[in-house]
């Protein structure tokens, strides 16, 4: 590959990475189809292409679309990060921290929508690409990619969550209280019905559900903990724990509605926890 041809692609890497990781959710799986798209323009002639930053939208783009095709096949895979903000800071006034945090939040919204869906959203909706380059990277005409990304529009908007719930920190502490007495029926009484606890671990996404499940594991998760540390998580109250020896065990953030937790979010995954900028050992 020329050495023009090189400096080309790393001018548009960042936004590539960006894109893909809106899309997979996930910034090693980002950064792996950024490096496919890397190999496959060293196959090819560079003069050949007229736009390099279209070429690349395309292949980056196929590449996504394979991998969340994939993952309803083997749906192992996992949420990226979460935005971990402590409870006493204020909230994030500047415009790029509050466009972040919302935009991570929303990966889990979005994962509830089909591949061709949400490659389309994310495409024209978060990175202005035209219908008709969507359209050729899914193998669409232009207005069938305008209907893909329409459709899910309205599922976004259908399932994005609510602020967070006043008294949230209240419960969530009640929550913390009960599971490390064992108050089994306490959690029971503070959990919804139907709650559903998502855990990222190195395995890739654990997700459990029911409040007998999801109050025994919070039993087990209690004994591990040594010291937790409140924190405002994409905008959810959550804790940060450490183990007895001092190490980073975990993020945790709860979703509540009508006073009761309907969902639980964690991260125990080391690289995933070395990437918020969270100490990995106290003292």
């Amino acid at each position: 590959m020329s050495e023009p041809l090189a400096e080309a692609f790393e001018e548009q890497r960042g936004r590539l990475v960006a894109m893909a990781h809106r899309m997979l959710g996930s910034r090693a799986d980002a950064e792996d189809a950024v490096q496919e798209a890397w190999l496959r323009l060293a196959r090819q002639d560079g003069g050949a292409i007229d736009n390099l930053g279209g070429w690349l939208t395309t292949v980056v783009g196929r590449v996504c679309i394979d991998v969340l095709r994939s993952r309803k096949v083997h749906p192992e895979a996992a949420y990226d990060e979460l935005v971990v903000l402590e409870d006493d800071d204020p909230a994030p006034e500047d415009d790029v921290v509050l466009a972040e945090s919302v935009g991570l939040a929303l990966l889990v919204v979005l994962d509830a929508l089909r591949p061709a869906e949400r490659l389309a959203f994310v495409l024209h909706d978060m990175f202005a690409v035209s219908f008709a380059e969507i359209g050729e990277i899914l193998g669409k005409s232009a207005d069938a990619a305008k209907m893909l990304a329409s459709r899910a529009r309205r599922k976004v908007r259908d399932r994005r969550r609510p602020a967070a719930e006043p008294g949230g920190r209240a419960v969530v502490d009640a929550f913390l209280a009960a599971a490390r007495r064992g108050d089994f029926e306490e959690l029971l009484r503070l959990l919804d019905p139907e709650v559903t606890w998502r855990s990222g671990t190195t395995r890739g996404m654990v997700v459990k559900q029911g409040a007998a499940e999801v109050a025994a594991r919070a039993q087990r998760g209690a004994r591990a903990a040594a010291i937790t540390v409140a924190a405002l998580i994409n905008g959810e109250p959550g804790v940060v724990a450490w183990g007895p020896t001092g190490r980073l065990l975990g993020v945790v953030s709860y979703t509540l509605v009508d006073g009761r937790i309907v969902e639980i979010h964690s991260v125990s995954d080391p690289d995933r926890l070395a990437a918020m900028g969270l100490p990995t050992r106290l003292g």
